[in-house]
């Protein structure tokens, strides 16, 4: 585990795998990666179980959100929890 800046604030790394446990279902947090930053997305009412059409929470969605229908604007209105390992 490494400890990241991000924006003045230190932030934990999380490893995929860590990442994975984070999807709804094995843990109450719903925690989706973007662009190598973890947003909280548990709140999100298109969150709940940890889907979102046809995505799934625990993820990295980098490479997913070309084919959605929304901007990676949309990511602002969620809290970054920490950052995804490389």
């Amino acid at each position: 585990m490494r400890i990241f800046e991000f924006e003045n604030t230190f932030m934990q790394t999380y490893s995929k795998a860590q990442l994975a446990k984070r999807n709804g279902q094995d843990r109450d947090e719903i925690w989706i990666a973007f662009k190598g930053k973890i947003y909280d997305v548990t709140d999100s009412r298109l969150w709940r179980n940890g889907t979102h059409y046809e995505h799934w929470a625990g993820q990295d969605l980098t490479e997913e959100l070309t084919a959605a229908p929304h901007t990676a604007l949309v990511f602002e209105r969620f809290e970054v929890v920490g950052m995804l390992e490389d």
